[in-house]
């Protein structure tokens, strides 16, 4: 039976960011990961450590009860302050920009092709994975963001996109006031692997998409 991770292995497991499974800690405890099969490194620079299958397969466990009892806390723990990147759907508060942000996204969006190049049959990384389709919202907000589209702020009337889940399933809502932005979230999405379709509000008439994980 294979052994369960150390407590310091399963707080950096549970750390690791919502979106793409990137991880944060020590050198030692990133290889420790890799040679559980719970993690991999990223082949292209800057070589950033994310979840294996396996590894999001246990950060979904609850942990065993004497996990966190059976060690000291340890000295090597990830630097606190991290932070936890997380795609912008739209309407976030004084939201952050620049370089930095851009940098996150690029490599969260890398992070999450190379999740579905490792969990799609075939490798296949022009259609969403399984992590996607049961994080509709955020997966198709990092599609946007990392394209380069506009998040919608905190005033309704500032522009930008926004992101909803939607009662039908795995399918979310996209608005956009403006008409050619909305066409080319379309756009984006379609080029991610998703079906985007337009579509009018009956009690608004405001034009929307509704977007849809291609299986094939």
């Amino acid at each position: 039976m294979t052994r369960p991770p150390t407590a310091a292995q399963r707080r950096i497991i549970d750390a690791a960011e919502p979106v793409t499974g990137r991880l944060t800690g020590t050198g030692h405890q990133l290889a420790a990961l890799v040679k559980r099969g719970l993690a991999f490194r990223h082949p292209r620079p800057p070589h950033d450590h994310f979840l294996t299958p396996a590894g999001h397969r246990l950060r979904e466990t609850a942990p065993a009860p004497e996990t966190a009892s059976r060690e000291p806390a340890p000295t090597d723990t990830a630097p606190a302050g991290t932070g936890v990147f997380a795609a912008r759907v739209g309407g976030e508060e004084a939201a952050a920009t620049g370089p930095a942000r851009a940098r996150e996204v690029h490599s969260a969006w890398q992070g999450l092709l190379e999740l579905r190049r490792m969990t799609n049959t075939g490798g296949a990384t022009d259609r969403p994975c399984g992590w996607e389709r049961t994080h509709l919202v955020q997966a198709a907000a990092l599609a946007l963001e990392a394209a380069g589209h506009r998040p919608a702020g905190a005033d309704p009337a500032g522009g930008g996109y926004r992101v909803r889940a939607t009662p039908q399933p795995e399918a979310v809502a996209v608005r956009e006031p403006d008409a050619q932005a909305l066409r080319a979230c379309g756009a984006t999405l379609e080029e991610a692997g998703w079906h985007a379709g337009e579509h009018t509000d009956p009690r608004t008439r405001e034009r929307y998409l509704l977007a849809s994980p291609r299986r094939v």
